[in-house]
């Protein structure tokens, strides 16, 4: 499908509400904007996080964890870590 968008002032473009139906474009998505030598691509940013979030939480209960005992995990990897990178222990927090 090829559209003809117009730049407007202070560099605003409307998308078509064709084109925003079919990719279910809501008010306030990003997105990054790709230049390859002159062909500007327009790709939505997926919010990562929820979806991290989800996966975590996946993990976690596959595992049979608690959130206590993953966060006390997590908190002796990085003094690990940190001990092996720089050779002292994590202060804490």
């Amino acid at each position: 499908m090829a559209t003809t968008i117009q730049v407007r002032q202070r560099g605003t473009l409307t998308l078509p509400a064709q084109v925003r139906d079919r990719y279910h474009i809501q008010t306030g998505d990003s997105f990054t904007l790709v230049d390859f030598d002159g062909v500007l691509v327009l790709t939505p940013m997926a919010p990562l996080v929820p979806e991290l979030a989800r996966e975590i939480e996946r993990v976690r209960q596959e595992a049979g964890l608690s959130v206590k005992e993953m966060l006390d995990d997590l908190r002796r990897q990085r003094e690990r870590y940190t001990t092996e990178k720089y050779g002292k222990k994590n202060a804490k927090a």
